[in-house]
């Protein structure tokens, strides 16, 4: 099948974003150097302090399979023009020219590869770094190809490529043609994914695009008219992309549960990101959202890798399928205790859009079996005392009478 990929691409499910550059040192974000705009030269001798632990892709994949993300997307080059890999000799602003000495895209794959995560490469196409980037944009787009090339020759087999930055330059010719055809030629089965920006979620574009994007926006169906599509909804931790030491925004994992749920019922990805401190570590809190959403995931049967949107819906729950089991997912439950203790909601009746009858019911969470109001209809009884997971997800069948 020609585009296997695709669909492998979608049962991943769920993917943790990386964001981890020179900026990582300073701590201010990804669009530091945009923001501030120090002076280039001040800013690159942040390459003397970029000093990454020997552990740092090793501990960063167990947290990415311990919060059940089945692919991380790496930022092996961001728009600052650092790269995380040996460029090869295009230029010497790289991770082995910097005080750490080594080729963190060799070292991230490796270990993606030693626990079964598939690795992802997000590549800037824009370049606050290359001067020909805005005196000679034909010499940079061949200096970009090369640098794709490099990526795609040198670590294996990889999951895909994700660009980001065209938009910086709508009406420029970005020569998509040999960008995408040099990872063709390398890596046919690699997912080929242009970010469209916050203000045209979910456009197409080139026809060698594998999948949409939809950056910190809700998910939505995808038109596979013209082919096989994928959708993928990026979304940030925090307030930023790259790591910032004073940005207590986080999101809770109540609210990212509902997101990744959200995401599913559309056919559509959520990837998650998080922004490593300077030495390659992810902040405690982070770290901390990602291993919630894991324990989530397990408890509940690990259902939604396979799942996809549903032909049918229901009142008060989502509804996906995974080609045997519907699945419905119940917002906002709340949890069973005393009222002197907490003060909750009622209970409600989820009814699914159907003449068929609801077999072999029961709550993922714990098993049990479900009671039907109607053969159409069932409650949503709250979590036990001691378990309040916010998302409750109901497995059954449909069967004609």
């Amino acid at each position: 099948m020609a585009y296997e990929y695709i669909e492998n691409f979608k049962r991943l499910g769920f993917g943790m974003f990386i964001h981890f550059g020179l900026y990582s040192v300073i701590g201010k974000g990804e669009w530091y150097y945009w923001q501030y705009k120090p002076d280039q030269k001040e800013y690159e001798k942040n390459i003397e302090k970029f000093r990454v632990t020997k552990n740092w892709a090793k501990n960063l994949v167990k947290t990415a399979k311990r919060a059940g993300c089945k692919y991380i997307t790496l930022t092996t080059r961001h728009h600052d023009g650092f790269s995380l890999y040996d460029t090869c000799g295009l230029n010497d602003f790289d991770a082995p020219h910097s005080a750490t000495g080594r080729d963190l895209v060799r070292e991230f794959v490796d270990e993606c590869n030693a626990e079964g995560i598939v690795p992802f490469f997000y590549h800037t196409l824009l370049d606050w770094h290359n001067t020909d980037y805005k005196t000679n944009f034909p010499k940079y787009i061949d200096y970009l190809v090369q640098s794709v090339e490099i990526l795609c020759r040198n670590y294996g087999k990889i999951g895909g490529f994700w660009f980001d930055g065209m938009w910086d330059k709508p009406n420029e010719n970005w020569q998509e043609d040999r960008i995408y055809g040099t990872i063709r030629k390398y890596q046919p089965e690699a997912m080929i994914i242009n970010n469209t920006g916050l203000n045209t979620l979910g456009q197409t574009g080139h026809i060698e695009i594998d999948s949409v994007t939809f950056e910190r926006g809700k998910p939505a169906f995808v038109d596979t008219s013209k082919k096989p599509i994928a959708g993928e909804v990026c979304d940030a931790l925090t307030d930023h992309w790259g790591y910032a030491k004073y940005d207590i925004c986080i999101k809770s994992p109540k609210d990212l549960v509902e997101t990744l749920v959200d995401c599913r019922k559309y056919g559509c990805n959520l990837l998650l990101n998080s922004g490593l401190k300077g030495n390659g570590e992810m902040s405690a809190g982070e770290r901390f959202a990602f291993e919630q959403i894991g324990m989530w995931i397990r408890l509940n049967k690990n259902f939604i890798y396979n799942v996809k949107s549903a032909n049918i819906f229901a009142d008060n729950a989502d509804v996906m399928f995974d080609g045997e089991y519907y699945y419905a997912a119940v917002k906002d439950v709340f949890m069973c205790a005393n009222c002197n203790v907490a003060k909750f909601g009622e209970n409600k009746i989820v009814t699914v859009k159907t003449d068929k009858r609801i077999v072999d019911a029961v709550w993922l969470d714990n098993g049990k079996r479900i009671d039907l109001k109607t053969k159409n209809s069932f409650e949503c009884l709250p979590f036990e005392y001691g378990k309040s997971l916010s998302v409750k997800i109901a497995r059954f069948k449909l069967k004609k009478d």
